[in-house]
C-alpha cells in the first residue's frame, strides 16, 4: 500500500506517545513521497491559450504539493505538449509512447481535466488499496439510463450495466493494463473512425468485449464542487461550473447565424423566438427562402438533404464582409439548437479575439490514423473574427455544397494548424441523451434537437438565464421527458 501504517508498542511512558505519534507520521509521508514518483499525471489539455495557462496551474499545483512532502517528483504532462499528430487527445493513440517510457519505472497513470482538483496524498492513499501489479482501470462511474444515439444505442437492453469513467473526477490505468493496451495497438492499430465520445471510446476499447476489465468506481474520484464540504472524503473534486474570467463580453460582440430552410420556418423558428431569441444582439435566420415574417435571408444557396458546407460558408463570408457589425465572436447554430446566449457570453470572457478560435463540442474522424478533429455542428460552433478572417483568406473550401460543413471546416482549421478548442459544455444531443451525473457538474451552454422532448420546456429548464443559480445548486427538479 502506499499509505504505510505503523502501529508503535505500546510505551512506557505517555510523554513517549506523542514522539511516537510524529515517528509514524513521518514514515506514513516518506512512504507516500517514495511512491509518488511511481504515478504518472497526464492533464488532458488544449493549445489555447487560456487552456493551457488552466493546464500549467494545475501541473504547479501537483508538483507543489509534490515539493511539500520533500521527496522526488512526479512526472506531470500536458497532451497538447504531446501532440505529435492531431489524435494525442484522443489518448489510445499515446498508449504505446507511455508503455515504451514508462512501462517498467511506473506503476500508474492517472488522467485528469484542466480543472479537476487533486489532493496528491488522498490520490495515494486511495491508489495504494489496488495492487497496481495487476490490470486496473479505475474512475468515476457514468452509465447511460437508456440507450442513446451518441453511443450508437450501445447495450441497448440495459445500457446501465456498462460503466465509463467521468474524466472531470479523473481516472487511472494501472501499467500492466497500459502494456497490454499498447500491444494490442500495436498488432491492431485503431480504425479509421469517428471519435463522439471519447470517455465512453475509451472504456469500450478497454473492455474488449468482456475480455478486458470493466470500470471500477473509485469513490474518492469526484466531482464536487472544490468549495464543497462533501469533498472531503475526495481525492479529486472538480472546480468549475462555467467559467468566467472577469466580466461577461458584450452582448453586442457576438453575432448569431441560425441556419434554417423553408420546411422549418413553421414548427423550428417559433420555438428560437419563444426561448433564446431575445438574449442575442444581432441575429439573423439564413435559408433558401426569404420570409420577411421571420425575417429570413435567401443566400441563393438550395437547401440540402446532406450536409450544407456551401450555405456556411456563404454566412462566413457575410459575416466577414459585412461593414456594418464589426462584431468579434460569431456563432452559427442549427434551427433546432437551444442555446444559452448568456452564458457564451461569459465562457467567451475567458478567450482572447485576437486569437483564431474555433471553439464547441470537439468531435473526431479518423484520428487513429491521421484525420482531424472537428467542432460538431449542432452545439453550435463559435469562431473569432480572426480565425474568420484566415480561414477566408486561405484557398480551403467546400469540396462539394452539400458537404458536411463541421467536417469541413475541420479539415481546412486542421491545415491551418489552427486547433479545435473543445468545451464540454456545448451538446450535439438533448439533456436525456446524457449521464445525468454528468451533467450535474455543467452549468450547460447548448443542447440540440427536438425528437420526442419538448424543446421550450428543455429550454426553460436547463438553459434560460434564471436557473443558472438553480443548475448550481442543484435546485432545478428534472423530468424524465426533459432528461
Amino acid at each position: 500500500a502506499f499509505a504505510l501504517s505503523v502501529v508503535p508498542e505500546a510505551a512506557e511512558d505517555e510523554t513517549e506517545l506523542p514522539m511516537l505519534q510524529k515517528s509514524e507520521k513521518s514514515v506514513k509521508i516518506s512512504k507516500i513521497s517514495r511512491e509518488l514518483k511511481d504515478i504518472v499525471f497526464i492533464i488532458q489539455s488544449q493549445s489555447n491559450s487560456f487552456h493551457s495557462m488552466r493546464s500549467e496551474d494545475l501541473k504547479r499545483d501537483i508538483l507543489q504539493q509534490a515539493a511539500d512532502l520533500g521527496k522526488e517528483l512526479p512526472v506531470v504532462l500536458l497532451i497538447h505538449q504531446m501532440d505529435r499528430h492531431e489524435g494525442a487527445w484522443t489518448i489510445l493513440p499515446l498508449m504505446r509512447d507511455f508503455s515504451v517510457t514508462y512501462g517498467k519505472n511506473s506503476s500508474w497513470i492517472f488522467f485528469c481535466e484542466e480543472d479537476t482538483r487533486i489532493q496528491v496524498v488522498k490520490l495515494l492513499e486511495t491508489l495504494g488499496r489496488y495492487d497496481c501489479s495487476k490490470e486496473w482501470f479505475l474512475g468515476k462511474a457514468l452509465y447511460d439510463e437508456e440507450s442513446t444515439i451518441i453511443h450508437h444505442y450501445a447495450f441497448a437492453e440495459n445500457p446501465t450495466v456498462f460503466k465509463f469513467p467521468d474524466f472531470a473526477a479523473g481516472w487511472a490505468l494501472s501499467i500492466p493494463l497500459v502494456n497490454k493496451l499498447a500491444k494490442k495497438l500495436k498488432s491492431e492499430p485503431l480504425k479509421s473512425d469517428f471519435t463522439i465520445d471519447l470517455k465512453h471510446e475509451i472504456a469500450l476499447y478497454i473492455w474488449q468485449k468482456g475480455e478486458g476489465p470493466h470500470l471500477t468506481p473509485v469513490p474518492e474520484f469526484c466531482t464536487d464542487d472544490v468549495s464543497s464540504q462533501k469533498g472531503d472524503h475526495c481525492a479529486t473534486t472538480f472546480s468549475n461550473f462555467l467559467p468566467l474570467c472577469g466580466e461577461p463580453v458584450k452582448k453586442e460582440d457576438v453575432f448569431v447565424a441560425v441556419k434554417t430552410c423553408q420546411k422549418f420556418h413553421g414548427d423550428r423558428i417559433p420555438v428560437v423566438k419563444q426561448t433564446w431569441e431575445k438574449e442575442a444582439a444581432f441575429i439573423e435566420y439564413y435559408s433558401d427562402y426569404a420570409d420577411i415574417s421571420i425575417p429570413t435571408i435567401d443566400l441563393g444557396i438550395p437547401n440540402t438533404d446532406r450536409g450544407h458546407c456551401g450555405k456556411t460558408f456563404a454566412i462566413l463570408e457575410r459575416f466577414l464582409n459585412n461593414s456594418s457589425a464589426r462584431t468579434p465572436w460569431l456563432v452559427i447554430v442549427d434551427d433546432d439548437t437551444l442555446i444559452s446566449i448568456s452564458r457564451l457570453r461569459k465562457l467567451l470572457s475567458c478567450y482572447d479575439p485576437q486569437e483564431p478560435v474555433f471553439l464547441g463540442e470537439r468531435y473526431g474522424y479518423g484520428l487513429g490514423t491521421g484525420g482531424y478533429s472537428y467542432i460538431t455542428g449542432g452545439g453550435g460552433m463559435v469562431f473569432s473574427r480572426v480565425a474568420v478572417q484566415k480561414l477566408l483568406t486561405s484557398k480551403c473550401r467546400c469540396y462539394s455544397m452539400d458537404a458536411p460543413d463541421d467536417m469541413v471546416l475541420g479539415m481546412c482549421f486542421s491545415g491551418l494548424g489552427i486547433p479545435i478548442t473543445h468545451s464540454p459544455l456545448f451538446h450535439q444531443a438533448r439533456p436525456m441523451d446524457y449521464p445525468k451525473d454528468y451533467l450535474s457538474h455543467q452549468i450547460p451552454v447548448s443542447f440540440h434537437k427536438h425528437w420526442n422532448i419538448d424543446p421550450v420546456k428543455v429550454y426553460f429548464t436547463w438553459l434560460a438565464p434564471n436557473t443558472e443559480e438553480s443548475l448550481k445548486g442543484k435546485k432545478v427538479g428534472y423530468n424524465r421527458e426533459d432528461l
